[in-house]
């Protein structure tokens, strides 16, 4: 027992030293609820790489496969892996056990197999693609959508149904989707809503008349037409260019509310990859917007400059949200640099959780009927549209609208990679993101309705275990010998601890 307290104790040492130590107790009661999934996670990081090491000094093998499932979904994932012949592949273990029993039966029954002689992609990417691809078949669709077509998804409405609201004017419709919440019938609240004056003093009451409302409220969120008064928060805004862009349309409407830009980097390699950062910075002050640097959208309820900002905030912006490029060197200190694709299962799972973390913590900060947009590719790899709209579902932020991002009043801007690429070339310079073209770019609109009712801990897709990540046999591990597997498992892993935890990694 002693040898083995002493083993944890070496094995803390090695683990890397993160902000926090994954406690919630200094974390104000009534936000404990927005930053409970990410100690979580990292607990789960931190606690298999310290079994790892402990095993690997003292000559303990760990099972190849270490099953997070139940005996009945085990003895399916089991059947499925012998029919793809692929029994000893951990990673593709590892994409099966993330699966619902619904999923994992539909898949057995299916005739999908990946192809074992793909040269770009393994069947463990290949069959985690296949089975988003899968989810997103069943859900709402990643392409344009309208208001009305938005509002008959959420509440699951008929095509007669939709037809009615089509036909009313501009107020009308705002009525019915300010008030109806499926206690009553629908065409008692669009009767209700005939007689009722318009708004007055609010441009949402503009044009009430107007006949298609679908239009007039798609209007609003192409010109972001949003309350004067209210505080704007931009994450992620690599180059603070869109932050800028606000700052000057809302100047020019004559809003009073101020804009927060945040940056993931800290202002030093802000400087290293853009050139015009100072001067950036410089107009933003002069419109009175205040910029915060390494803020982790994920961890904002740890951040001590939004404390008291609880429930004020009445719109956020997130363009191209991105986990991070998992760089790795194949030779520490060589300058040899590789990784994975973001849809590998390896690293995946980061963006997945980036946004269910992202709306976990912004159910604390939004006001109710606050706005969220979030910009991305329809066609994205890394974060899937199905991510931020599920995300977004789970934390009572109610989709609205998905708008082409070129009809978007905000959509000129110096847009970047947001990472060590820009030091050499911006998107704006003809290097345009691979397989994504402008035309797919979609602005994911929501509004926060929150219910009043507590909500269950966040559900986070789990990682991969360190187990899993030395058997991988592509990207960076493809024809690696088993110590350096372990050593690049360790590399990534480590970085995996460090990004859960606030650490700003490349």
């Amino acid at each position: 027992r002693g040898s083995t307290s002493m083993a944890v104790q070496e094995a803390s040492k090695d683990v890397p030293e993160t902000q926090s130590n994954g406690d919630t107790d200094d974390v104000a009661e009534h936000l404990q609820g927005a930053v409970e999934a990410s100690f979580r996670l990292k607990r789960i990081l931190s606690d298999d790489l310290k079994a790892a090491i402990i095993n690997h000094r003292e000559g303990v093998k760990r099972p190849r496969f270490e099953a997070r499932v139940g005996q009945e979904e085990s003895g399916r994932i089991d059947r499925i892996l012998r029919k793809w012949s692929l029994q000893g592949e951990t990673v593709v273990r590892h994409v099966l056990e993330g699966l619902s029993p619904f999923e994992l039966k539909e898949l057995e029954n299916s005739g999908y197999y990946p192809d074992t002689t793909n040269e770009w992609r393994g069947p463990a990417e290949l069959s985690a693609v296949h089975i988003a691809q899968m989810r997103e078949m069943l859900g709402p669709s990643g392409a344009a959508v309208d208001p009305i077509q938005a509002f008959r998804a959420h509440w699951n409405l008929d095509g007669t149904q939709e037809v009615r609201l089509r036909l009313l004017c501009h107020k009308d419709v705002r009525y019915v989707m300010r008030h109806y919440d499926g206690t009553r019938p629908l065409e008692q609240v669009m009767e209700e809503a005939k007689p009722k004056p318009p708004l007055k003093g609010l441009a949402e009451g503009a044009a009430p008349s107007f006949p298609s409302g679908s239009k007039a409220i798609g209007r609003y969120y192409r010109l972001e037409i949003i309350d004067p008064t209210t505080d704007a928060v931009v994450f992620g805004d690599a180059n603070l260019s869109f932050a800028l862009n606000l700052a000057r349309h809302r100047k020019a409407l004559g809003h009073v509310g101020r804009i927060i830009a945040t940056t993931f980097e800290n202002l030093e390699t802000l400087r290293e990859r853009y050139s015009e950062i100072d001067d950036t910075i410089l107009q933003l002050d002069q419109y009175l917007s205040d910029v915060y640097h390494e803020v982790d959208c994920t961890r904002i309820a740890l951040d001590p400059r939004f404390k008291n900002m609880e429930g004020s905030i009445g719109a956020v912006y997130y363009n191209f949200p991105h986990a991070g490029a998992a760089w790795v060197d194949l030779q520490p200190g060589q300058g040899h640099v590789t990784g994975f694709y973001d849809s590998h299962p390896i690293v995946n799972w980061r963006h997945e959780n980036l946004m269910r973390l992202f709306f976990r913590n912004l159910r604390y900060f939004v006001q109710p009927r606050g706005l969220v947009k979030i910009a991305s590719n329809m066609g994205a790899v890394g974060v899937r549209f199905s991510y931020i709209l599920g995300s977004a579902e789970q934390n009572e932020f109610q989709h609205v609208e998905t708008l082409p991002f070129l009809e978007w009043s905000l959509h000129r801007y110096g847009r970047a990679y947001g990472d060590r690429r820009d030091k050499k070339k911006r998107p704006g310079d003809g290097q345009g993101y691979n397989a994504q073209k402008a035309e797919s770019d979609m602005v994911y609109t929501f509004e926060y309705r929150p219910s009043g009712k507590d909500l269950p801990p966040q559900e986070i897709k789990l990682p991969p275990t360190f187990q899993t990540i030395i058997g991988c046999n592509d990207g960076p591990f493809k024809n690696l010998d088993h110590n350096s597997s372990m050593a690049l498992a360790r590399q990534l892993h480590e970085r995996f601890i460090k990004e859960v935890s606030g650490t700003h990694v490349g």
